[in-house]
């Protein structure tokens, strides 16, 4: 790059505003630094361009070769007025732009951390490692993703490295995204060339998260069972049915360039398939109430076979309060169906008089 930018510069001959030049440090002032531009002249750098660039210009040694952009070709004082700042910015998207283009790594220590990710500068640019390109290996398997734990978890990164790749940038934005995980991403995709729709696997759980439990099958393939895929019943926590370890047996249900999504209930019976067959509007049934919310109360059919819940809700009792007291947690109760639509997966419930 520096060569380039040299040979353009010889080729034209003649400068602008707005070219980036290179030339030596050859005298500091109070607040400016002056630089030999060779046959162009002498720049300077002072006033807000120094204070914006002082830290980098104070160490800069007589002789020392620096870059700059022309932002004058001649002040008052017949100087070559410059910005090293605008220059170190223009060099660093340019060099930005080709890791990118290259795939080349890049290692970046992390100098601070915040809910949704790691925070670190690359060639003076700000940048932001989002936890969700994070390796599987550094990645924050919270149970129950609790977002205060995630962070306190990333935390122990600050002040190490990291070797990253450029994910997204813009220069126009000011926005340097870096992510861990591109080559496990590009490995997870070729690995799933050899995978359908429909395939059905056998995996670890290799963490449990607030939205589902990811698992490990085949060649170390990472994928995710959605916690809306873990059971036809409804799961509040994905660890109230598996927990970190367990082998699964999983159907995979998509494939989305290097992710893949599996399902554990699409590989057992859909007891709600049958539940029209067994139940109408107006039967009275026995059910547990398993939880309770602001909006309800979700009971489970006693019938271990069908293993369904319906809601019994809020209103039917007036308040949360007076639903809290006639209604316990694990206690089982007659309940009279007053909707059911078994394609939406859906039974409202009353209780019973």
């Amino acid at each position: 790059m520096k060569d380039l930018l040299i040979d353009k510069i010889n080729e034209q001959k003649i400068i602008k505003v707005g070219d980036i030049v290179e030339g030596a440090v050859v005298g500091h002032g109070r607040s400016s630094v002056y630089v030999d531009l060779g046959i162009y002249g002498t720049g300077i750098i002072y006033g807000k361009e120094y204070q914006v660039a002082k830290d980098l210009l104070r160490k800069s040694a007589l002789g020392e070769k620096i870059f700059a952009k022309i932002t004058s070709l001649e002040n008052e004082d017949g100087y070559i007025e410059l910005s090293a700042s605008k220059a170190g910015l223009d060099f660093a998207w340019t060099t930005i732009k080709e890791k990118k283009e290259s795939g080349e790594p890049i290692n970046a220590k992390i100098i601070g951390a915040n809910k949704g990710g790691l925070l670190t500068k690359v060639m003076g640019l700000s940048a932001f490692i989002p936890v969700s390109q994070l390796s599987s290996q550094n990645y924050p398997k919270i149970d129950g993703g609790d977002s205060s734990k995630i962070l306190k978890e990333i935390q122990r990164f600050i002040g190490t490295e990291m070797e990253v790749k450029i994910l997204d940038f813009s220069q126009k934005d000011e926005k340097l995204i870096l992510s861990e995980k591109i080559d496990e991403m590009e490995r997870n995709k070729k690995l799933l060339e050899g995978y359908s729709i429909g395939d059905i696997v056998t995996g670890k759980i290799t963490g449990i998260a607030d939205f589902g439990a990811f698992i490990s099958f085949g060649d170390n393939v990472e994928g995710l069972i959605h916690i809306s895929e873990l059971s036809w019943q409804v799961v509040n926590d994905a660890n109230e049915v598996l927990k970190e370890g367990d082998d699964v047996e999983a159907k995979i249900v998509e494939i989305n360039n290097d992710r893949v999504f599996l399902s554990i209930k699409a590989l057992r019976e859909n007891p709600w398939e049958k539940i029209q067959s067994k139940y109408s509007v107006g039967d009275t049934i026995d059910g547990n109430v398993v939880k309770i919310n602001d909006f309800g109360a979700f009971i489970e059919l006693k019938s271990k076979e069908d293993k369904v819940q319906g809601l019994c809700h809020v209103s039917e009792f007036g308040t949360v309060e007076k639903m809290s007291e006639e209604l316990e947690l694990n206690k089982k109760y007659k309940f009279e169906i007053t909707s059911l639509e078994p394609q939406e997966h859906r039974i409202i419930l009353k209780k019973a008089a």
